[in-house]
């Protein structure tokens, strides 16, 4: 697959997707990850520490985040940066669990449209979860 960067201008959409997370999901990506911590399965934990209750591991969201654009660019040797702000935890309600919603826009080309700045919202359950999350990208020879 060939990454067309010319083609594009600055605000086109990209990519969009919408993940879905559950508490089982959580589990999984505890076990992958070796985060244990408690605040990402337990209820009573995540209160007792301040917290309105389960939240999704920030990396987990980090990494559903830049997923459309992997599957966009269709190779992820062509993700040269990828950089966020972690503005707002996502919850992931025990039955309902939680929406993880992305939008990638391009935000900047480079002059010789080798290069291009994909900018990401990012949101969960309908609120911004990742600050300037952006991630940049080369076209493929």
């Amino acid at each position: 697959m060939s990454l067309d960067l010319a083609s594009l201008s600055v605000g086109d959409v990209v990519a969009e997707r919408s993940f879905t997370l559950t508490r089982d999901a959580l589990v999984r990506y505890a076990g992958a990850s070796g985060d244990f911590n408690p605040i990402h399965y337990r209820d009573d934990v995540a209160v007792s520490v301040g917290l309105d209750g389960v939240l999704a591991h920030g990396m987990l969201t980090m990494g559903l985040a830049v997923q459309p654009v992997f599957d966009w660019v269709g190779d992820p040797a062509l993700v040269d940066d990828y950089q966020v702000r972690f503005t707002r935890p996502v919850f992931v309600h025990a039955e309902t669990g939680a929406t993880v919603d992305v939008v990638a826009k391009v935000g900047q080309l480079g002059a010789d449209a080798a290069t291009a700045r994909i900018d990401l919202t990012v949101t969960g359950n309908g609120q911004t979860v990742l600050g300037k999350a952006q991630v940049w990208v080369h076209a493929s020879a």
